[in-house]
């Protein structure tokens, strides 16, 4: 029986998950589990970069304690974030964070040289400051100059361990670099930016053998033989992977950090309508596109329980807020001042103070008016889907973590009207593990891969109910478009 690994982090934790498929289901086992953040350290929020390779070894050996001599392994993490390699070979610095301040009008400065709509037409990638088009356009020229190769973080996980430099493709269309008709970086994007394509390793898709684990690492840690597969390495196109959706008419939720809410499609959109609206066309698995919107999360939450000093678990915190009526405030989450403000606390209650509604004030108040929020705008979001694809979405499927907080579910499924299905929540995980099983010829497709999902976790279902949807919009109308 052949064992599997996924290496999947996000942008608050992190875990090695030990998978088998026995019987035509999966079983999963969490092998080591580990916090991830960003510091301030050099002038910018930086990724603790080296720290999460000592993780990773330290979960591989705990791995080969249990009598594990060979694995396969593959690797996801958060996309846009990148690592300059120089010469030798060697880090020139620690990357620094899609939420560090640099790309503070990136956006609006470069696109004044060069029209949006030139640029989305190109790559189909929604605008966010966040992107690694702006993180470079304002990046040390110094070291850009120095730097060899530039790798996305997942990428330079997979070289550390096997010495083998790939560009993924399903993080590399974050970058916003990727031309949709060409596939591949585009060159006069980046001659703009004054880099040379060849900084770029290859493209390789989703599902292609990388390497084995250098012998260097076999010697300095006890940790089992193993072949690395590239994965579908950005975390979202793993999640969507790990989907357990079945039939046509679907959309999923990603619900984490960030919400990812989206379709499946075979082919891109990119025209005025999808441009107007800022939706994004990331690459997926298996020439697939994930056509969706990132909005902000459960990022929020967290940020509340933080400046709560964690006085709340998340389920506590959920309890509390089903004390109070929902929509008797709303928040504009998507817009920037909540990325990543001093105080999340004070920010919510001051939009709410600015836009004339009732300012919450316990934490109960404070997570009601984010599970309302973000209820209201997956809504919306589903509804300009409809507009802009032509297709018809009659099931909603959330996976990750959020995919446990039931009532953020129930909301979302009665303000939507659509049938919710919640789960599995390391759906990001699973499908990091269904693309290595394709791999190896253990899993014959990702079709195949979905319905062993289904049948081998448990899914739960929200029906929708009788909301006045129109009423809340048209309410709320106002205070969503505040800036």
């Amino acid at each position: 029986m052949k064992h599997y690994v996924a290496v999947d982090i996000g942008a608050s934790s992190g875990r090695l998950i030990l998978g088998k498929l026995v019987n035509e289901k999966l079983q999963l086992e969490e092998i080591h589990r580990f916090k991830n953040g960003f510091t301030y350290r050099d002038g910018h929020e930086r990724w603790e970069i080296d720290q999460l390779m000592q993780e990773i070894f330290i979960g591989l050996e705990k791995i080969k304690q249990l009598g594990i001599s060979e694995c396969v392994l593959g690797i996801d993490t958060w996309g846009v974030d990148y690592v300059l390699i120089g010469a030798s070979g060697e880090k020139l610095a620690d990357p620094i964070s899609y939420r560090d301040k640099r790309t503070l009008n990136a956006v609006q400065n470069l696109t004044s040289e060069y029209p949006r709509e030139y640029i989305y037409k190109k790559t189909g990638i929604q605008f966010m400051e966040l992107n690694t088009l702006y993180q470079l356009y304002v990046e040390e020229r110094n070291l850009l100059e120095r730097a060899e190769k530039i790798l996305l973080i997942p990428d330079y996980i997979g070289y550390v361990l096997t010495g083998v430099k790939v560009a993924e493709t399903t993080n590399s269309s974050t970058t916003q670099m990727l031309n949709l008709r060409e596939q591949l970086f585009d060159k006069d994007l980046l001659s703009h930016l004054n880099i040379d394509v060849e900084k770029f390793a290859p493209l390789t898709d989703a599902g292609a053998y990388l390497g084995k684990v250098k012998a260097e690492w076999l010697e300095e840690y006890d940790i089992p033989n193993c072949d690395v597969v590239t994965v579908a390495t950005h975390d979202t196109a793993s999640a969507v992977v790990g989907t357990p959706a079945e039939g046509e008419n679907w959309a999923f939720l990603s619900s984490g950090t960030w919400s990812l809410i989206g379709m499946e499609l075979i082919a891109p959109i990119n025209n005025e309508a999808a441009f107007k609206e800022n939706y994004t066309n990331e690459w997926g698995a298996y020439g697939t596109y994930r056509f969706l919107k990132n909005i902000m999360g459960l990022w929020i939450v967290q940020e509340i329980a933080r400046m709560d000093d964690y006085k709340h678990s998340f389920a506590e915190m959920a309890e509390e807020a089903s004390n109070y009526p929902y929509f008797k405030q709303i928040i504009n989450v998507n817009d920037a001042r909540f990325n990543n403000p001093e105080n999340m606390v004070d920010e919510i209650k001051l939009y709410c103070q600015e836009t004339g509604q009732t300012v919450p004030e316990t934490i109960g108040e404070l997570t009601n008016c984010v599970y309302g929020s973000l209820a209201l705008y997956y809504a919306l979001e589903l509804e300009k889907m409809t507009e802009i694809t032509g297709k018809k979405i009659e099931k909603l499927y959330i996976v990750g973590g959020g995919s446990n907080v039931a009532m953020l579910n129930q909301l979302t499924a009665k303000l939507a009207g659509i049938e919710v299905f919640a789960g599995p929540s390391e759906a990001t995980a699973i499908g990091n593990l269904v693309v290595q099983m394709i791999n190896q010829g253990e899993i014959e497709s990702m079709r195949a891969g979905r319905k062993i999902i289904r049948n081998s976790f448990e899914i739960g279902e929200f029906s929708c109910g009788d909301v006045r949807f129109e009423e809340i919009k048209e309410r709320f109308t106002k205070v969503l478009e505040f800036n």
